[in-house]
């Protein structure tokens, strides 16, 4: 899965819960799209869910934009080399 194809399901499952279908990659969760702090949770357990990823505590005050919410994935999914 390239990073598009990644960020356009991000996106849906972040529609989903939001139940906001347009927004844009770098619109603020919070001063933008009025999600709150148990939205947010349920983004991030849903996407740990569908991806079978585990988002670390400290990623979360991060999670603000779907630009963000790309790149903790992505992060978060990389092999660990060594």
């Amino acid at each position: 899965m390239n990073e598009q194809e990644l960020r356009s399901q991000l996106k849906s499952i972040v529609a989903e819960i939001i139940e906001v279908d347009d927004f844009g990659d770098d619109e603020n969760f919070v001063t933008d799209l009025g999600v709150d702090s148990m939205m947010a949770l349920e983004i991030v357990a849903r996407i740990e869910k569908t991806y079978r990823i585990r988002i670390p505590e400290e990623y979360l005050p991060e999670v603000k934009s779907l630009n963000d919410v790309t790149r903790i994935v992505t992060q978060v999914m990389q092999p660990i080399s060594g």
